[in-house]
């Protein structure tokens, strides 16, 4: 916002009625993200605004086509007075979520509202990897806005935001902590992956998007401070201190598949299948998914989760992981999430808290996630509407 000289010469601070009206409209359409159509009588209420400001707040954020008005549905109870809500169409954000396999996207209006999904598979073998790469995620946002029907009209998202393994260094621009994920390691893929979209682009370690999505609605929803530890065919965790995402000097906060415990390897920057299947060692190597089902002689994830056996060992090693990230982090609460937590559910959350019970450690609150479909995604899809509606709902 521009600011303009007072009489001595020195820059004056910017127009109070301007900056308190932009205010005002941003509570105003935040309040109909949340609740949905609202009356302009309990707007007031809300925003603590009188009657006449309020109407003359709703009267412009509809003149700028952010807002809309329908009557209120008969049968109701009180009047039929106008309701307001957000004008979907306003805008759209694409979420994607990319894995050595493909790439799914989900596309959604401004109020959060799913339009469409798809997914792409990867190819096997690419010529041109990094161009692929690009292809691909221009092709699934392509195709999530085909699901949404020829009723949706032109659009092109407003904003897109991709989770990935390992983390964009911010120095760099490279896609660190992830050698199993080809053609995502360039330097200046985020500039042709937002030349290829025509937005711009956010690309995100997958597991701080699951911890975004389950701080929002998930078992972390009343904690500012937490650790989220994922365990699926890679390990990794999302640690949230005073509501922040914790990412480190090189994005790799959180990387604890690469902890060194006994009874592991060392992650030693491994490639190939050894960089897919468990980083070449460290606590990925002891609880990812192979490594339960080789501890059950390669029986599938439910069955291995099953045998009590394997169920206890993997609850020990999962402890030993885990106390390391307590001592160091001293988090609120531990959410554990991915494939193996999820398969072994309460029976292996009981086992793996009674493993900690005693430590000389602070001991956290450890609660299984609670989000249902694909966290990742939801988290991304949080991530692209908050970054839009920053933009979008700005009335300065």
């Amino acid at each position: 916002m521009a600011t303009h000289a007072g009489p001595s010469g020195t820059a004056a601070t910017p127009g109070t009625p301007r900056v308190l009206r932009a205010m005002n409209d941003r509570a105003a359409l935040d309040l109909l993200v949340a609740h949905g159509p609202l009356t302009r009588t309990r707007i007031s209420e809300l925003t603590g605004l009188s009657k006449p400001t309020a109407s003359q707040l709703l009267g412009r954020l509809e003149d700028m086509g952010l807002v809309r008005t329908r009557s209120k549905e008969r049968g109701r109870p009180g009047p039929n007075a106008l309701l307001y809500e957000i004008e979907p169409a306003t805008a759209h954000v694409a979420a994607l979520s990319a894995d050595p396999h493909g790439i799914s996207a989900v596309v959604a209006d401004i109020t959060g509202s799913v339009v469409g999904r798809a997914r792409v598979e990867a190819d096997a073998v690419a010529a041109d990897v990094r161009h692929r790469t690009a292809q691909l995620v221009r092709e699934a946002v392509d195709l999530a806005l085909r699901e949404a029907g020829p009723g949706l009209g032109p659009v092109e998202p407003h904003t897109t935001v991709i989770g990935t393994p390992g983390a964009l260094d911010p120095r760099s621009g490279e896609l660190r902590y992830a050698p199993h994920l080809p053609g995502w390691q360039s330097r200046t893929l985020r500039a042709e992956l937002a030349e290829v979209l025509g937005t711009p682009v956010t690309i995100e370690n997958d597991v701080n998007l699951a911890a975004v999505a389950e701080q929002h609605t998930g078992a972390a929803r009343d904690h500012d401070d937490f650790a989220l530890i994922w365990v699926d065919s890679g390990t990794g965790a999302a640690v949230v201190v005073g509501g922040t995402l914790l990412r480190g000097a090189t994005g790799g906060a959180g990387e604890i598949g690469y902890l060194p415990l006994p009874g592991a390897p060392l992650a030693r920057g491994g490639s190939g299948e050894n960089a897919a299947a468990d980083a070449g060692g460290g606590f990925q190597s002891l609880v990812s998914v192979p490594a339960v089902r080789r501890l059950a002689n390669g029986r599938p994830l439910a069955e291995a989760l099953a045998d009590p056996a394997v169920r206890e060992e993997t609850a020990r090693r999962l402890a030993n992981g885990i106390a390391a990230v307590v001592a160091v982090v001293d988090p609120q609460l531990v959410v554990l999430s991915g494939a193996v937590p999820r398969t072994g559910g309460e029976a292996l959350r009981a086992l793996v808290e009674r493993e900690l019970t005693g430590l000389a450690l602070p001991r956290p609150l450890l609660r299984l996630s609670e989000l249902d479909g694909d966290p990742i995604l939801s988290g991304a899809l949080l991530s692209a509407l908050a970054l839009a509606r920053d933009e979008v709902f700005n009335t300065a």
